[in-house]
């Protein structure tokens, strides 16, 4: 099966205007996001923020949970947090796996947004069980990925859709969700 990496983007993204932002990294998305892709074999999963003074917050939990008291006080969320990386660009994220995997990623993005010629989970899920290729996963914060990063994607991932109108899951449920259609053991 190909590696799969997840990045988190925080930037760009847009707000609910329409405007280009940069949102702020949040404790419960660096674990939460870490203890699903840990439970389903992601290799490694990227928080992507180009300010370095949130950087060094996020760099201050995993310091906490991976060598601090937090880690003999909980070692499985030690063992999680262990995939963590920040970087500032998806441009460095795209290069740390191209010289660990010794190929560029396939980039898929994600949107909660349907459209035109969107990739179902089906499909990508048969194509990373034939392929070898590394897969990096785009998750957006905010209100979404902007045009910008979906310009680097080779394609976009069909939308998780509830049975209802409202559709609106934090990114934290719809990592776990994808990873599941695309990585768990089918039922």
């Amino acid at each position: 099966m190909a590696d799969v990496y997840i990045a988190l983007i925080h930037h760009p993204v847009y707000d609910k205007t329409q405007k280009v932002v940069t949102t702020s990294i949040t404790n419960m998305d660096i674990h939460d996001i870490a203890r699903s892709a840990l439970t389903y074999g992601v290799k490694q999963y990227f928080v992507v923020h180009p300010v370095r003074a949130l950087q060094a917050l996020a760099e201050k939990i995993l310091d906490h949970w991976q060598s601090g008291h937090g880690s003999v006080y909980n070692a499985t969320r030690r063992d999680a947090l262990s995939i963590v990386s920040l970087a500032d660009s998806l441009e460095e994220v795209r290069a740390v796996i191209t010289r660990s995997a010794g190929q560029p990623p396939r980039v898929i993005a994600t949107s909660a947004k349907g459209g035109a010629d969107r990739l179902s989970f089906a499909d990508l899920r048969e194509s990373l069980k034939r392929e070898r290729c590394p897969v990096l996963l785009l998750l957006g914060t905010g209100w979404g990925l902007t045009q910008e990063v979906f310009a680097q994607a080779e394609a976009i991932l069909e939308p998780i859709q509830g049975c209802g109108a409202y559709n609106h899951l934090s990114v934290r449920a719809a990592a776990a969700i994808m990873l599941d259609r695309l990585l768990g053991t089918p039922s």
